[in-house]
């Protein structure tokens, strides 16, 4: 790592970037007196509010087809996520490999969505005071410049975090404790369109019971009959929604079953965001419009109104000319662009750069030897 490096003017940035090529490059979200000198000698300023949503943190279906783990230690294998420990030999020498796919990049921006929701609505901030970006890898960056966040400390950013994340939260603020003082049979609870948390309760319970298999209502603790109830009521529950909820309409189902109901909402409700990135006040993050060292694609800044229409693997393709032939010895199918590639074993191919690259990049392929003439 090339740290502690500052630089007056952009030409001289480009022209180092030039000179020493780097497999990533980052810069401090913090404000310095002096950026160049060793931390202790910097003189923090203040920083920008820095949020992270990475594929990595959250559960996809794709991942048991497209990812994959080595043990470094015993050289067992596995698919999916890996284990804490290798379950082979007990190491923690875990070697993980993931891939970009559109199922695993939609999660991400729908969380990144939900973000934006928090902060736009939630806590006042303005879309000029933020700058979103795509990662280059799985996910989304999205930085708060204002200057009235800059000088918070690292127990303000965590309250903020908590925030989003839905830590810690008492559905008995929310209206759920509140109506345990009427019958069970004639609960009322929060609405769609209730602020803040309330209304995010209600709406992720709407969601929770409109969706949930027996299975994820079992896990609740709730009885046969009140699994049986919600089942064969989902008609019935989705337009209670109209008036005051299912909280008069799902019979049998205590206060107890619905805190825990309400807080499955919840969990549904909050943005799967990095929480250690957010509460770090010199975080380091990668530098806009250069290469991701894992996928050879772009962070590119992506404006807050175009997030659900953006294409990643489309808008981050850096290199869009040639040809190169490369040995790839194992890779899922991907996509980048309007092009599907893959899914490759042990086989020689002659691919655009930029899918050679990500290939490259990942560790699955090699640039193939050109025959020699004679």
């Amino acid at each position: 790592m090339i740290r502690h490096k500052s630089f007056k003017r952009a030409e001289d940035l480009r022209e180092f970037l030039k000179a020493t090529v780097p497999s990533n490059a980052y810069y401090s979200s913090a404000y310095y007196e002096r950026p160049e000198a060793d931390m202790e000698e910097k003189e923090w300023l203040g920083a920008d509010l820095i949020f992270d949503i990475d594929a990595d943190h959250i559960p996809t279906p794709c991942a048991k087809i497209h990812d994959s783990w080595v043990c470094k230690s015993c050289g067992m294998v596995g698919k999916g996520v890996p284990p804490g420990a290798c379950p082979a030999c007990g190491e923690q020498r875990i070697d993980e490999k993931t891939w970009p796919c559109d199922v695993c990049l939609e999660s991400a921006k729908k969380e990144m969505t939900k973000l934006i929701n928090f902060l736009m609505n939630d806590l006042g901030l303005s879309p000029d005071d933020m700058k979103a970006s795509f990662s280059g890898h799985r996910g989304y960056h999205l930085h708060v410049e204002s200057e009235a966040i800059q000088t918070l400390d690292q127990i303000a950013r965590k309250e903020i975090v908590d925030y989003i994340a839905g830590t810690g939260l008492e559905t008995r603020f929310h209206g759920i404790e509140e109506a345990s003082r009427w019958q069970s049979h004639a609960f009322a609870g929060p609405n769609l369109d209730d602020p803040g948390w309330r209304g995010r309760i209600a709406r992720g319970t709407r969601e929770f019971l409109l969706t949930a298999t027996p299975e994820e209502l079992r896990e609740l603790g709730l009885k046969k009959t009140v699994i049986e109830g919600i089942v064969q009521k989902r008609e019935t529950i989705s337009q209670s929604w109209k008036g005051e909820g299912p909280w008069r309409t799902v019979r049998g189902v205590g206060v107890e079953s619905w805190k825990k109901i309400a807080l499955r909402g919840a969990e549904i409700q909050s943005a799967k965001i990095d929480t250690a990135v957010t509460t770090d006040i010199h975080r380091l993050i990668r530098l806009p419009n250069t290469l991701h060292g894992k996928t050879g694609l772009k962070k590119i800044e992506v404006p807050i109104v175009e997030i659900e229409r953006f294409d990643p693997l489309k808008s981050a393709v850096a290199f869009k000319k040639d040809l190169i032939t490369v040995q790839v010895s194992e890779a899922p199918q991907f996509r980048l662009g309007d092009e599907k590639y893959g899914a490759y074993r042990n086989a020689k191919v002659e691919l655009p750069t930029a899918a050679a690259l990500l290939l490259l990049c990942k560790g699955a392929a090699q640039i193939a030897e050109k025959k020699q003439h004679v």
